[in-house]
């Protein structure tokens, strides 16, 4: 075989191999393009537009910020997206960090335990959300008759009360959560090396020292990603919200993701809606930069 034959032969062969690696990533990219990054780049210009989908976008500037920042319901939105993240964030990630800290121990029917911790996430959130709303119903609901049977005489009203509405999708949305969460740190704990923890023992470590100088440490990664990935879950909250109290009583539940859906699909208005979701967008990701930048400084 001559010298120009053999490279010949070599480009065809990179050739294939770079279209067998293209035809493996590819679907996958079209799919994002079409399902994600077209709709990203559509809203970022319709946020500047007036468009209800019947009619040509008219250009208005700045005009859909300027209203949403004047308006009543957009704070309130936001305040309660805020409020529900406070609470569903550290909630989830101490729920599930102890959950995995205690199956990761050689009980008897640890599996059925992981399972069944494990189940509400890939329940119905339909059947999740109806079934907390029974049980927190304020005059028939076992939570609150069982609250009474112990002695106290005004439980609350839970999802009928402007200030305990929030609290009771927080604790539905921490029960149904961190099941997953707990997953993805049971694997964390089984990959720390079993020799520290039999070292720290030799060395006279209590229970409280070996997880605080050994298991926290050493979940940091995994931590960071369930944090971040709370943070994202927390800010864009919409489908468990809706179903149990549609936002209310009052505004006392209602979340930005609402207000995009009820301006956007409801309302027809596209371009405030794009403003609203562009906004949401920026504190989601101002949020998770802050994260990923803490991050990097305690990895130094």
């Amino acid at each position: 075989m001559s010298p120009e034959s053999g490279a010949t032969a070599l480009k065809r062969r990179q050739r294939r191999t770079t279209l067998v690696g293209w035809s493996f990533i590819l679907p996958n990219f079209l799919g994002f393009a079409a399902l994600t990054l077209i709709p990203v780049l559509a809203t970022l210009l319709l946020a500047f537009t007036d468009w209800n989908s019947y009619s040509t976008p008219q250009w208005v500037g700045l005009e859909n910020f300027r209203r949403m920042l004047d308006s009543d319901t957009f704070w309130v939105a936001l305040s309660n997206t805020g409020w529900y993240a406070v609470g569903h964030i550290p909630l989830t990630l101490a729920a599930s960090l102890g959950l995995a800290v205690l199956l990761n121990q050689k009980l008897r029917g640890v599996g059925f335990l992981r399972t069944a911790f494990f189940f509400p996430y890939v329940t119905s959130l339909v059947a999740v959300a109806v079934v907390w709303n029974m049980l927190l119903s304020p005059d028939l609901g076992p939570v609150n008759q069982l609250l009474k049977a112990v002695g106290v005489g005004h439980p609350p009203g839970w999802t009928t009360s402007t200030d305990w509405a929030m609290p009771a999708v927080v604790i539905t949305s921490v029960w149904r959560d961190m099941g997953y969460y707990m997953v993805l740190y049971l694997a964390g704990l089984q990959a720390i090396p079993a020799e520290l923890y039999e070292a720290a023992r030799v060395d006279g470590a209590g229970p409280w020292q070996r997880f605080r100088h050994i298991t926290v440490p050493a979940l940091r990664p995994t931590t960071f990603f369930v944090l971040v990935m709370l943070t994202i879950s927390s800010f864009k909250v919409f489908d468990l919200v809706q179903i149990m109290t549609e936002g209310g009583p009052g505004r006392s539940t209602l979340v930005l993701s609402q207000v995009i859906f009820r301006e956007g699909i409801k309302q027809g208005r596209f371009g405030y809606s794009s403003a609203i979701s562009l906004v949401l967008f920026v504190i989601v990701l101002t949020i998770t930069v802050v994260q990923f930048r803490f991050q990097r400084r305690n990895e130094r």
